[in-house]
């Protein structure tokens, strides 16, 4: 189906948002009035710079408190639209935006509200427009899209129809089902949008948090289904109000928009199952990560990571053949090291890549779901693995299930040595990724929509500088788990990220790990103190976890046992024990962490 967006929902002039919505891909925009209130260039002009981008002006908005008012007032409202009526006939549009009344000087009759937009209507229709009527959700009287339907209706008039608002509608808690009850030709006009879960008041929920569809919790493609279902063949529209898009850079916003427009396209598709029309895009099934297959650190010297796996029991697999990268394993576990393009770069978590059953389908998702391709030289010989790149940078590779225990890509790497047949560390447990704030939301939807990882409800961990909020992205497996941690604004980026790998003996581990003269991050004998409060501790238990700095959690039955590495850089290792089934992460332990890496 044709696309577009508001202007609203990006940062910069008219003239910039409109390249960007252009170079996206999108179809149309509205816009908003303020945006063209403020351009330098007239009506005319700005309607040629859309022919010239091939994108349509679809809806100007918002023409507000238009009905239901006293007869001196609407006369003044006549005369007001009037004047947008011309202007939209300079910019060549035909829709606009009539949102309910909000003031308090205004009448609770829908025969009267319907009366006044009737007479809008023969007004509008003598100059080719169309008033598609919103219900805002904080709307004095008309707060509910099926009273705004109900008012069209008395209306009668051609040239009135509704608009249908996801945000007005879903933020209410009102039951999208009685869409399905107004004629398609009657929805002049769809506009979206996602929204986390709030407690506050629907205006400024709605002017500050709403996000593009699937980074929020409301039930989207099942809204979308019901609006289809109507016979709507418009266009599907974004409207977002929040204070993150309106300062990032336009281009990067509007191909974030276009991605989750197409991953909701998709995802109503599906729910409509065979009602599906032609024009819905329709994306390759998502090929789920099978497994871990390596993870990257980039650094001009990576001797400092290299040392902390040595002490952790990895093997020295090899240099890559062509490339100055290093390879080191345990259990499936498999870090590179790569000193390429790095220069003056400490140790930084670079790449993931992940075990998918076809590279191709998953290749070709990402591309249609705008994923940035990666390129590395490659030389003949070599396996070529797909890559993109994910909102933060990091680089996301593709490659096939081994059909033995190690990727086919390691005997491209020489001169090492053969890995342990009995490895204490099994396979990576999760990778923490810092997530930028302005890309923190846009990074929950690329894994969900691109990898098909799905986000656990989101956890916020108490910090020596404020809170740190953690999302989980995992398979439903459980074999990938990717946490994705948001900074408070003092210690952006100030913060390492890390690797952690899952280990079938932690003391062992430990132990052996020290003895090759690895150095653990402190923990606090306050802490121990704590826990065995909490959890009342064997003496002896409580005794090694001291010795070694070792962390402790439990949830019923089940134990989880960890310990974090000196930080090399940009990044810090931990090992963790999981026993009887324990599906956490530690939480409890977070600020114990956070405390001594800042004061290290």
């Amino acid at each position: 189906m044709r696309t577009s967006i508001a202007t609203v929902c990006l940062s910069g002039t008219l003239t910039q948002k409109m390249e960007a919505c252009a170079a996206a891909g999108f179809d149309g925009i509205e816009v908003f009035e303020p945006d063209l209130v403020t351009a330098p260039q007239s009506p005319e002009e700005i309607r040629a710079l859309a022919d010239r981008l091939g994108i349509t002006l679809d809806l100007f908005q918002p023409f507000r408190d238009a009905e239901g008012v006293d007869p001196a007032t609407f006369a003044g409202n006549v005369r007001r639209a009037e004047a947008k009526f011309r202007l939209m006939r300079r910019l060549g549009m035909d829709t606009m935006l009539v949102c309910s009344n909000v003031g308090t000087a205004s009448v609770d009759d829908d025969h009267v509200s319907a009366a006044q937009l009737r007479e809008l209507g023969d007004l509008a229709a003598g100059y080719g427009v169309r008033l598609a009527f919103e219900a805002l959700a904080w709307g004095r009287y008309v707060d509910d899209y099926r009273r705004a339907w109900r008012v069209v209706e008395l209306a009668d008039h051609p040239a009135v129809g509704v608009c249908l608002d996801s945000f007005h509608i879903l933020s209410r808690g009102h039951d999208p089902k009685a869409i399905e009850q107004i004629p398609g030709d009657k929805v002049f006009f769809l506009q979206l949008a996602d929204a986390p879960t709030l407690s506050m008041d629907v205006l400024s929920w709605s002017r500050h948090h709403r996000l593009f569809p699937g980074e929020g919790s409301f039930a989207l493609a099942e809204f979308l289904a019901h609006v289809l279902r109507t016979g709507y063949d418009g266009p599907l529209s974004l409207e977002v109000f929040n204070d993150t898009f309106r300062q990032t850079d336009p281009d990067r916003t509007a191909r974030q928009a276009l991605r989750s427009l197409r991953w909701l396209e998709d995802q109503a598709a599906r729910q409509l199952g065979g009602e599906a029309g032609p024009d819905l895009v329709r994306l390759p099934d998502v090929d789920e990560p099978a497994g871990l297959d390596f993870v990257e650190v980039k650094a001009e010297d990576a001797g400092e990571v290299e040392v902390l796996l040595r002490q952790l029991g990895f093997t020295f697999r090899g240099r890559h053949r062509s490339k100055p990268v290093r390879l080191w394993t345990q259990g499936s576990a498999r870090v590179v090291c790569n000193e390429q393009q790095a220069r003056d770069m400490p140790p930084t978590l670079s790449a993931i890549g992940y075990e998918v059953s076809s590279t191709a389908v998953s290749a070709d998702r990402a591309a249609r779901l705008l994923a940035p391709q990666v390129h590395r030289r490659t030389y003949a010989g070599e396996q070529e693995l797909a890559a993109f790149a994910a909102p933060d940078g990091t680089e996301i590779f593709l490659g096939e299930v081994p059909e033995g225990p190690d990727a086919t890509w390691t005997v491209e790497f020489e001169q090492g040595a053969s890995p342990d047949p009995d490895p204490l560390v099994t396979h990576v447990d999760h990778v923490n990724l810092v997530q930028p704030w302005q890309h923190y939301d846009e990074a929950v939807l690329f894994y969900s929509s691109v990898l098909g990882l799905e986000a656990q409800a989101a956890l916020e961990v108490a910090g020596p500088v404020g809170l740190v909020t953690s999302q989980v992205m995992r398979s439903r497996d459980g074999r990938i788990r990717l946490a994705l941690n948001l900074l408070p604004a003092g210690i952006e980026g100030g913060l390492p990220q890390h690797i952690a790998f899952a280990c079938r003996d932690v003391v062992t581990l430990a132990r052996e790990a020290r003895a090759r003269g690895l150095r653990t991050l402190a923990v606090p004998d306050n802490y121990y103190e704590d826990l065995d409060a909490r959890f009342d501790l064997a003496p002896d238990l409580l005794a090694t976890l001291r010795e070694l700095d070792l962390l402790y959690d439990r949830d019923g039955d089940a134990e989880f046992l960890h310990f974090y590495t000196a930080t090399a850089g940009g990044v810090f290792l931990e090992v963790v024990e999981r026993r009887g089934g324990y599906d956490g992460y530690g939480a409890a332990n977070a600020p114990v962490r956070l405390a001594a890496q800042l004061s290290r």
